[in-house]
């Protein structure tokens, strides 16, 4: 996810915090304390051959299910629910696959609480299918698995093969640990996050007993943004913005190739789109990104630190309005967005076809009403001839989970054992994640990550040569473990 330093601390939701206090400048006392709450870390537990193993699982693991190919459609995720329960019930694991339709599953896994009472559970969620791919612009086949120069290659190395794979770890050592637990830890692997979330909309409607109920949830998302050999920062998604795809349809004359008309339906709907492409949606202050605006303020060159400092002004400059038009990441932050992402029209060069189509990729603030703003675009378009109308049935208010919890917490104090120094931020992301489907259920749920990456390597999302350093998988797993025994570890 390119962009300036404001979209590494891209922070959201109805509750953002900015979290800058001893950790910038901590007292030699202030030290001490961190040492001894690093020695408290569960992972300090694990004899250091026994760590190892579970490294070496992780790398082997990855490997393997790398080249299981889910690219979604048709996604075929049976393949890894099966992957995954082979290793499960190895480990004595408590799992169930539900094959919910031709080829496409959900994996449920549960650790059970050790304690006579319990809280509510933890649930690590994770999507085994992964976006397409062109080998042809890889250095090494998508779904190989290869190891060059020190980083794994695969389509879901980023997204999210890497993360479900260190959660499987996790739910590895929990088991052989016997670590005492205060609350179930709940694997969750689900189908079909990239196209349609039937995979999660399945166990919710069918099994949402298996949920229990849960407190905590823990998914794809998060950003450690790793410059220079250090980490910059640990961003944790609170929220993220609602996507409304629309469709548009223009309406012509056909005829032969060879004799134009200014009529024709490929020629309305390209200057409709022009009008929609140019169309500046009105920027917007949401309050808690004003504060955290002028928290970010000093970490910005002195004109831009000015700018975040009085943020409802500067949006009235047009020279700042054109930065914004400019900074990908500053302007999904401030205002509704537009991306053309779809064009089609005749199968033939030398038909004008009666309808052109194109689709429109839109993303809404939190609090924002779809029904207006497809007003305003109609009104861009301005030709009756031309239709818009959404895609999706069914549009989803944007929601975020708050930062005062015991979960979000254990990231921060985790996160400063590994990252001295280095800020713990909840982000705003402009991707749809299946926490939205997961909020209204009563959980909190989280995006992070325990990976970092360079910008490069984070590039590769959905990208080529979509890859993972061997040292992040080798220390991935026992940063989670660390979270998650954190928070439903006995103490």
């Amino acid at each position: 996810m390119p962009g300036s330093d404001l979209q590494r601390f891209l922070v959201g939701g109805v509750a953002l915090l900015a979290i800058f206090s001893a950790i910038f400048h901590p007292l030699p006392a202030a030290a001490q304390d961190v040492a001894a709450t690093k020695a408290e870390l569960a992972s300090a537990k694990i004899p250091a051959q026994r760590m190892k193993q579970y490294s070496d699982l992780a790398v082997q693991w990855m490997e393997e299910y790398l080249r299981i190919d889910t690219t979604n459609p048709p996604g075929n995720e049976k393949r890894a629910a099966t992957f995954f329960k082979k290793i499960l019930d190895q480990e004595g694991i408590e799992n169930v696959v539900f094959e919910y339709a031709p080829g496409r599953a959900d994996l449920w896994a549960r650790i059970p609480h050790t304690t006579a009472q319990a809280q509510r559970p933890i649930i690590l969620l994770n999507h085994m299918d992964v976006v397409t791919s062109d080998p042809s612009h890889w250095k090494v086949p998508p779904f190989s698995g290869s190891t060059v120069n020190g980083s794994m290659y695969g389509r879901g190395a980023q997204d999210m093969k890497d993360e479900g794979l260190a959660q499987l770890v996790v739910m590895v050592m929990l088991k052989r640990e016997k670590t005492a637990l205060n609350r179930d830890v709940i694997f969750l692997a689900v189908s079909d996050e990239e196209a349609a979330g039937t995979g999660t909309d399945w166990m919710i409607g069918h099994h949402r007993d298996l949920l229990g109920n849960a407190e905590f949830l823990i998914n794809e998302g998060g950003e450690n943004l790793l410059e220079n050999g250090k980490v910059r920062y640990v961003g944790v998604d609170v929220g993220e913005k609602t996507p409304l795809w629309l469709h548009m349809v223009a309406h012509g004359r056909p005829g032969h190739g060879s004799r134009p008309n200014t009529d024709s339906a490929p020629n309305r709907l390209i200057r409709a789109l022009d009008r929609v492409i140019q169309y500046r949606t009105p920027l917007k202050v949401l309050p808690v990104v004003e504060e955290f605006l002028r928290d970010m303020a000093p970490y910005e060159p002195a004109e831009r630190a000015q700018q975040f400092r009085n943020i409802r002004d500067a949006i009235e400059d047009k020279n700042f309005q054109d930065q914004v038009e400019r900074d990908e990441s500053l302007n999904f932050l401030l205002r509704n967005t537009i991306s053309l992402t779809m064009l089609g029209g005749s199968e033939q060069t030398n038909v004008i076809p009666p309808d052109a189509w194109a689709n429109l990729d839109v993303r809404l603030l939190p609090g924002e009403d779809p029904k207006p703003f497809l007003g305003s675009i109609r009104q861009v378009v301005n030709d009756p001839d031309v239709t818009v109308d959404p895609q999706n049935a069914e549009f989803r208010v944007a929601n975020a989970s708050p930062t005062d919890t015991v979960l979000f917490d254990a990231i921060r104090r985790v996160a400063q054992q590994y990252f001295p120094g280095t800020p713990v931020v909840p982000r705003l992301t402009s991707g749809y994640t299946e926490n939205q489907r997961y909020r209204p259920l009563g959980i909190n749920a989280y995006g992070f990550s325990p990976f970092t990456a360079t910008q490069e390597e984070g590039n590769t999302e959905h990208g080529n040569d979509e890859r993972i350093r061997v040292e992040e998988l080798r220390r991935g797993p026992k940063v989670l473990y660390d979270v998650v025994a954190s928070v439903a570890g006995t103490r």
